[in-house]
């Protein structure tokens, strides 16, 4: 699961901690991956990510983060009728680390079509396979996980469906 957004304050991190119990308990276990704590440049590589010629022990180590799991969600807010910088970062960053992997996206915001319309154009580039289903949420009030757990408590039905989804295709 990847946390992605490294604002002050951020949500991201409770979002993502609410689904990695909800996962757990369909028996799917899960590791987060927060971006806001991954030194990761942006644009540090002199060729493109799907060359697969990483120089930077940067982009070295993100690849072997990326490699070692078979498939992700991605947890992040709604930025501007988008995604963060730093998740569309991690993103490009390398290439072949992503390509079959099965990927579900838990966003929220006031306008999460748009980002996921966005979001989804990057994982049909990057040869991912978008499960059915998927989170959409209203931005919680806050950063405390029981305002959280309160916020996201209606969407907790979907996560057996996402689960029995990664646990088709792993």
């Amino acid at each position: 699961m990847i946390s992605g957004s490294n604002r002050p304050g951020r949500v991201a991190p409770a979002v993502a901690a609410w689904l990695q119990n909800q996962l757990a308990t369909q028996d799917l276990d899960s590791v987060i991956i927060d971006l806001a704590t991954i030194d990761l440049p942006f644009l540090a590589e002199p060729t493109p990510p799907a060359e697969g010629y990483y120089t930077q022990d940067s982009t070295r180590n993100f690849a072997q983060i990326i490699d070692q799991y078979a498939g992700f969600v991605l947890v992040f807010g709604q930025y501007n009728w988008g995604y963060p910088a730093v998740l569309k970062n991690a993103l490009d960053t390398v290439f072949a680390e992503w390509n079959h992997k099965p990927v579900a996206t838990l966003i929220y915001g006031n306008h999460t079509m748009q980002a996921d319309i966005a979001i989804r154009m990057v994982i049909n580039g990057l040869r991912m396979r978008q499960l059915a289903t998927n989170i959409a949420t209203p931005v919680p009030a806050s950063n405390d996980p029981a305002t959280v757990a309160q916020t996201l408590h209606p969407f907790a039905p979907l996560v057996p469906l996402m689960a029995a989804e990664f646990k088709s295709l792993l």
